[in-house]
Formats: structure tokens, C-alpha cells, sequence
């Protein structure tokens, strides 16, 4: 017998607020039985091609810690780069730069939402194809 992971929490202050920063983000929507809006303690939103599902979850507490679980975000078209600043646009705040750490071309940027969760852009398929 196995488990399969049902959807991704995250803990949160505002659940309505970070999942739409979330939405745009990742391109998700709300479930369609189950709108959020304003005020909601617990906001669902789900990836239109798969399924995926994060669930937003609010606590009394802020974060205090480096998360122990966080998103690898890939662009789906474009550079990491080009993602980068778009996620910048959207209020997304930079924490570390790992670009080129192992070579040009190469390496990540870890980020945080506006609550402070990190989470990581990736270079795009594409640009990994090409320094292979």
C-alpha cells in the first residue's frame, strides 16, 4: 500500500490574498465548486492541465524559520531571467542568488511571496537543453 499527495499546504496569514498572488504566478485558478473570496481562512487553487492543487491555510503565527519544504518554480516558456522579473512585477522579493554558481548558464534564485515563503526559479527546460 502506498499514499499519493492530495494537494500542498501552505500556512499563512492571509489565505485569500496569497492565493491570488499564487494565482498568477503559477497560472492556477480557484476550484469551481468552491470560489475564494475575502475573508475565506482556507483558499484552494488547482492547475487547469493536471490537477495540482495548493491549499492555503491561515495560522495565528508568522513565519519565523527557512522553510523545510518549498517550491521549484520552471518557466514555462522564456528564460529564468525573463521569469525572474516578472515574478519581481508581481512582489516577489529576492533572498539569494545562486545564478552561475556552477558554471555559466547555470544555478537558481531563491524568492519569497509577500508572506515571506521562499520558493525558487529554475532556468527553463530550453535553457538547460542548450548547455547540455
Amino acid at each position: 500500500m502506498t499514499s499519493f499527495i492530495s494537494h500542498t499546504t501552505v500556512d499563512c496569514r492571509n489565505a485569500f490574498e496569497l492565493s491570488e498572488w499564487w494565482k498568477r504566478v503559477l497560472g492556477y485558478v480557484d476550484e469551481v465548486d468552491d470560489p475564494n473570496e475575502p475573508g475565506h481562512e482556507e483558499c484552494m487553487i488547482v492547475a487547469a492541465d493536471d490537477g495540482h492543487r495548493v491549499l492555503f491555510i491561515e495560522v495565528p503565527d508568522d513565519k519565523q524559520v527557512k522553510n523545510r519544504l518549498h517550491f521549484d518554480l520552471r518557466p514555462s516558456e522564456g528564460t529564468r531571467d525573463e521569469e525572474l522579473a516578472r515574478l519581481r512585477e508581481l512582489g516577489a522579493t529576492e533572498v539569494a542568488d545562486h545564478r552561475g554558481q556552477y558554471g555559466p548558464g547555470t544555478g537558481w534564485v531563491v524568492l519569497a511571496d509577500p508572506e515571506g515563503n521562499e520558493f525558487c526559479i529554475l532556468r527553463s527546460e530550453a535553457e538547460v537543453a542548450r548547455t547540455q
